[in-house]
């Protein structure tokens, strides 16, 4: 029996108490604000390392959910191996009921199941059954982020730096945002979100065809906005406009979003001057408008390094005889991007397999947790 068949021996005899520890910590609900639910993730995930004789470093912070590093043989030769997962959630707490988290015959469901819990879970079954099999050629860590949904910001970027620091020198960088079958993300779009405030002159409604209505100015402005796209992959969506108070009154001042997406790192200028224009453009006598930046994340380029890493997976999985992995691009944000642009060479989605992720009904596949440890083993113990 080769060192990977009693790897996945052993990733079998683990599962049921991995698939436990995934369910206690999707029950405690997580959501990115509450830095009280988010620690006790990760003040669990943490005493269960230190019980299993790994190390342990905790990164407190002050208004976001603290963040960690669990190490397995951090005194070994090899560079190490770097996996990650964010251990935050998007939903108010009671959004899933109680409890928070149910199972059936095929699936979990609850909050971050599949984003990005799972991942976690799949990291730490892999871990374990490393260690339990003798592996011991190289580190391998997990880098629990706590804020990654609000795309770090409450932190001002000092969890997703302080990854990124415990990070430099690995070999690889592994990502446990949600997995599709034979895919590995190796590029997305960055964001950039603006705040709109129109401003304009207010009265009663049968005087509108006379007053500067901030609400229709701020349309104009929207329609503007979202024309905004080029051939290179700029994109703007624009949400919902808040403003005014009563059905019979023009609102003298409203609110609106916009949200760009943008495949390089240099579109972040070109979408802050788009939004400059935009702010300062002229559509109803009396209007005028601000825009703020309220928030932003680099895109995760497609850089040969990475490009190079992900061909090296594919060898040892070849090699395996398992299923290769083909490179994807998405248009959301993730904290690879991060990791990228720190010049580590580092590939997305090696998560567990799920679906309807940011809503109520999330789930995870049961039988990809083990799976994906597999793939996460094949990779470590390959490298």
């Amino acid at each position: 029996m080769t060192m990977m068949d009693r790897i996945n021996e052993k990733i079998r005899e683990l599962t049921p108490e991995y698939t436990r520890l995934w369910a206690e910590i999707c029950t405690i609900e997580s959501p990115t604000v509450y830095k009280a639910g988010v620690d006790a993730v990760c003040r669990r995930l943490t005493e269960y390392a230190e019980a299993k004789g790994w190390q342990t470093e905790i990164c407190p912070q002050e208004v976001s959910g603290d963040v960690a590093c669990i190490t397995l043989h951090p005194g070994a030769p090899g560079a190490p191996i770097a996996l990650s997962g964010h251990m935050d959630t998007v939903h108010p707490v009671g959004s899933f009921g109680t409890p928070a988290v149910r199972m059936d015959e095929t699936k979990i469901y609850g909050p971050g199941v599949q984003d990005c819990k799972g991942g976690i879970i799949a990291a730490m079954l892999a871990m374990d059954a490393l260690e339990q099999c003798g592996f011991d050629a190289r580190p391998v860590m997990l880098l629990l982020q706590s804020d990654e949904e609000k795309g770090s910001m409450p932190s001002r970027q000092a969890t997703i730096n302080w990854i990124c620091e415990k990070a430099k020198g690995a070999a690889a960088f592994l990502n446990g945002e949600g997995r599709g079958i034979g895919k590995a993300l190796v590029s997305c779009k960055g964001i950039l979100r603006f705040e709109f405030r129109v401003h304009g002159v207010g009265g009663h409604s049968s005087q509108c065809y006379k007053l500067s209505n901030a609400i229709l100015d701020a349309t104009y402005r929207i329609q503007e906005l979202e024309k905004q796209k080029n051939p290179d992959g700029i994109t703007c969506n624009c949400g919902t406009i808040s403003g005014g108070t009563v059905p019979n009154a023009v609102a003298e001042e409203c609110v609106f979003t916009a949200d760009f997406r943008f495949p390089q790192y240099t579109d972040m200028e070109v979408i802050r001057e788009i939004v400059r224009r935009a702010a300062e453009a002229e559509h109803l006598s009396g209007c005028r408008c601000e825009a703020v930046e309220i928030s932003h994340r680099p895109p995760m380029e497609r850089v040969q390094r990475n490009l190079d890493l992900l061909a090296h997976i594919n060898e040892i999985l070849a090699a395996r005889g398992m299923q290769t992995l083909e490179p994807t691009r998405a248009n959301g944000g993730t904290d690879a991007a991060y990791v990228t642009l720190a010049g580590i060479p580092c590939v997305d989605s090696f998560g567990v397999i799920g679906g309807s992720v940011h809503t109520v009904n999330e789930f995870a596949l049961l039988d990809s947790l083990p799976s994906t440890a597999e793939l996460i083993c094949t990779v470590i113990a390959g490298f």
